[in-house]
């Protein structure tokens, strides 16, 4: 039968979900905890497979104590059970090892299920926070200009687009010698030795993009 340990400061809040495992079958409560100050002692008696785990509590964060348990050989699988739904605090409890984050207006039902999902090795977490992990990841990637002046942008970008030297410095209204020299600085910045490379780059790191 698994083994479920839980460890939060708000002790009516830990009450109902110590109340809501022990009545769930097949699972076992085997520890219950108002802080993590003693986190690798009692999980190293206790052998809970999974945590539930608030994040502020006194001495020791939840965040904190994720991060020793990984320490163990074999550690617990952690879900965050709080009320704290702010993107840093949630990459910081996935970072260290969580593997589930949940919000405390979870349903009882829904806790369950989540306890079942990440003991079959999957990650649980709130739709709300799903959906602000899933916003982080599709933000647009930042340009890096790599202190490229407005002009080198330009002929970088007419480099990108196929131009020769010829066009390029018909487009840029600039000599073709002129044309050469920021070339070479653009390879200088970018430290790169060849057009192809400048390019590669270019496009690789979204310094410059194709109009067309």
């Amino acid at each position: 039968m698994p083994r479920i340990s839980i460890y939060d400061d708000n002790d009516s809040f830990r009450h109902t979900i110590a109340l809501i495992i022990e009545l769930s079958d097949g699972l076992e409560l085997v520890g219950s905890h108002p802080d993590a100050t003693r986190v690798l002692e009692t999980v190293q008696v206790e052998r809970p497979e999974v945590v539930l785990m608030d994040i502020e509590m006194p001495s020791r964060t939840g965040i904190e104590a994720v991060a020793l348990l990984q320490q163990l050989t074999s550690p617990p699988k952690v879900l965050m059970l709080t009320a704290y739904e702010d993107t840093e605090n949630v990459f910081a409890a996935i970072e260290t090892g969580a593997v589930g984050y949940l919000l405390k207006k979870t349903p009882a039902e829904k806790i369950i299920e989540s306890i079942d999902e990440v003991l079959q090795g999957g990650a649980a977490m709130s739709p709300s926070i799903a959906l602000k992990v899933l916003g982080a990841f599709r933000k647009p990637k930042q340009k890096i200009t790599y202190d490229l002046t407005p002009k080198e942008i330009e002929v970088l970008h007419r480099l990108v687009e196929g131009d020769s030297y010829k066009l390029i410095a018909h487009h840029c209204q600039i000599s073709i010698s002129t044309v050469q020299t920021h070339i070479m600085r653009i390879y200088e910045k970018l430290q790169v030795n060849s057009k192809g490379e400048a390019i590669n780059k270019a496009l690789r790191e979204n310094v410059i993009q194709l109009s067309r």
